[in-house]
């Protein structure tokens, strides 16, 4: 009982999981500016094509 309380090998699969939430969490906060801002760069490049300039 002793050896499987002082086991920490389960703590660092949950530190991992941890980090990874984050992660997800801050790309789901900053995907929406990041397409509009990507949508707005390509329509932009495709008005210069097409004009010519």
């Amino acid at each position: 009982m002793k050896k499987l309380l002082k086991d920490e090998s389960g703590a660092t699969a949950i530190e991992y999981g941890i980090i990874a939430a984050t992660m997800g969490l801050g790309l789901v906060a900053v995907m929406p500016n990041l397409v509009t801002s990507i949508y707005d760069k390509f329509g932009s490049i495709a008005g210069h094509v097409t004009s010519g300039k």
